[in-house]
């Protein structure tokens, strides 16, 4: 069975690797000029075989900014912070955001402060150019108990204060599990979005992870307008593999009304960054299906 980036994402973890009323400087957001850009996530095996080959074909194809989602003992996909930094900067390519999972080994208590090991993960990011880091994932110890949770969104709210100084912030990226979990009467996502600071704390809302379980993008992007800086791109179409009901598809052949959820999303969502991400590919090759995506989107206007 191939790995789900649900998978991934929890097996990476730190080793690392509403509101109606909001502010009209949440609103600006939206105003702001936009890019689309890819998940490397979505060529994980072309990265792992070959990363500059492959992020050479990437700028062949048109793409100017790529989000990572490898960052182990201080390297993307094998090179520190400035030497990707200069293989991106030759290739004309750019990486304003990245993700690796924050936990709570990226908390100290006794010291009442982030570890080294999470300082060193936001030093790399701003070495490496990012606008944003962004934690992809949520340890079901966090999920149970409505005091632990809102404690840990503190340690959001803390990496966000620790990322502003280098001119960035701190963003979470939802799956899933969000959507279909009560923590102390309140429904997961809900608590997230009222326990973070705005100012300190991004939502990249993934449109097609919380599908399955009832999350809609339109009506989250109604309900929390100005709060979602990022935004990850995806179509679905029902599957038959494994345990998941629904898989990502080439943007515009599945069930997600795409094009109308990014734009109101660049309306009122406070978006400017639109990521591309398919984890799937219907027997076609990554790097092709890759390829239709951008151009689809080119075609949409973005």
């Amino acid at each position: 069975m191939p790995v789900t980036r649900r998978t991934f994402v929890k097996n990476s973890s730190l080793t690392l690797a509403g509101a109606s009323l909001f502010s009209s400087s949440l609103f600006a957001a939206g105003k702001k000029k936009t890019l689309t850009g890819i998940q490397l996530y979505s060529i994980r095996d072309d990265m792992k075989k070959d990363p500059l080959t492959t992020l050479k074909k990437l700028a062949d194809m048109g793409y100017r900014h790529v989000e990572h989602a490898n960052y182990i003992d201080r390297k993307f996909y094998g090179y520190n912070a400035k030497e990707f930094k200069k293989i991106l900067d030759d290739l004309g390519l750019h990486m304003p955001s990245g993700h690796t999972v924050l936990n709570a080994k990226a908390w100290d208590e006794s010291k009442n402060d982030l570890t080294d090991v999470w300082k060193y993960t936001v030093e790399d990011a701003a070495v490496a150019g990012q606008q944003y880091v962004i934690s992809p994932w949520l340890d079901d110890s966090y999920r149970k108990d409505i005091d632990g949770l809102k404690r840990f969104m503190g340690v959001f709210n803390k990496s966000g204060e620790l990322c502003k100084k280098s001119g960035m912030k701190f963003g979470y990226h939802n799956h899933d599990f969000e959507f279909n979990t009560m923590v102390g009467g309140m429904l997961l996502y809900d608590v997230i979005l009222k326990e973070t600071d705005p100012d300190l704390v991004i939502q990249q809302m993934d449109m097609g992870n919380m599908y399955s379980a009832g999350g809609r993008p339109m009506e989250l992007l109604k309900q929390y307008p100005g709060r979602f800086a990022s935004f990850h791109l995806k179509d679905e179409i029902k599957s038959d593999k494994g345990n998941d009901k629904y898989e990502s598809t080439i943007l515009g052949a599945g069930i997600m009304n795409v094009k109308e959820v990014l734009d109101l999303a660049k309306k009122i969502g406070g978006t400017a960054h639109f990521i591309i991400e398919q984890e799937s590919y219907q027997g076609k090759t990554p790097l092709d299906c890759v390829e239709q995506d951008l151009q689809i989107m080119k075609k949409w206007g973005y």
